[in-house]
């Protein structure tokens, strides 16, 4: 509680200095032209939309995965695309052609400040991370999109945190299993092991199911060579899980013995992230 009440203050600190366009002492840029040299930075870097009527054009095959790596394609158009439009409307402002409005003025605050804009947070996943490495693990995801979407295979192993929505990911695998063996959906539950090697350590991905990795633990860590949930290390605070193998049976097949149900979040923030 502590910590959290440090980093609100100092960012209520860092809100609070002055916003004015003049120089800032010893001769560093004005608030305007480092706004716009982010802003020029973010726009290069910005991949293009994904062309979803090419993408839709070359599958066939729309099983559960598919559905889902569509969705993800969609839902990240939508915030490129938002990015995209909000800097190149502020660039405008910066440059005396547009009237500087209040979602502009917003936006150029958040980019002076290293936070993420709202205008963009309302279209994006949940994150706590500052701008620059919230841009840099964007940037990420699309890659992995890029990657799944090229012959929409199913990746060796799955980035499970780099989804807007893991849930549908998840529902994905017990609707996949359901029509493969031919089982009522509405009996499907999932089962998770904890495997010992990491995401490098696979070649293909299972024939059931989906590997997934980008998971972690906090106020714990998985010991691999027990295979059971132990105390967490000195100043290992959040200690990062090994590929789990993620896979979907019917209720009267699940094993409950000796399992922990164990709460899984978006962030190291609680409540509407779980």
């Amino acid at each position: 509680r502590r910590v959290r009440e440090a980093v609100v203050s100092t960012q209520s600190t860092g809100e609070m200095q002055p916003r004015d366009s003049g120089a800032s002492g010893g001769g560093g840029m004005t608030k305007e032209e480092k706004v716009k040299g982010l802003l020029d930075e973010i726009l290069e870097r910005l991949p293009e939309e994904f062309n979803m009527m090419e993408m839709a054009g070359r599958t066939e095959d729309r099983s559960p995965y598919t559905v889902v790596a569509f969705q993800e394609c969609e839902r990240m158009n939508i915030l490129t695309s938002e990015i995209r439009r909000s800097l190149k409307e502020l660039d405008l402002g910066l440059k005396g052609e547009l009237t500087i409005s209040n979602e502009m003025e917003g936006t150029m605050n958040a980019v002076f400040l290293d936070k993420v804009p709202n205008n963009w947070t309302a279209r994006a996943y949940p994150s706590v991370l500052p701008l620059g490495a919230w841009f840099a693990d964007l940037l990420l995801r699309i890659k992995e999109l890029e990657s799944w979407t090229t012959d929409f295979a199913l990746p060796n192993v799955v980035w499970l945190a780099g989804f807007f929505n893991p849930q549908s990911f998840l529902t994905a695998i017990e609707q996949s299993t359901a029509r493969k063996n031919e089982w009522p959906l509405d009996r499907m539950v999932l089962s998770v092991d904890v495997t010992k090697k990491w995401k490098e350590d696979f070649n293909s991905p299972p024939r059931e199911g989906s590997y997934v990795h980008g998971l972690f633990m906090e106020g714990a860590r998985w010991d691999s060579q027990s295979g059971m949930i132990a105390d967490s290390r000195l100043k290992e605070l959040t200690p990062a899980c090994p590929v789990m193998f993620v896979k979907a049976c019917t209720v009267d097949r699940q094993e409950t013995k000796n399992m922990y149900e164990c709460p899984v979040y978006k962030t190291r923030e609680r409540g509407p992230t779980f």
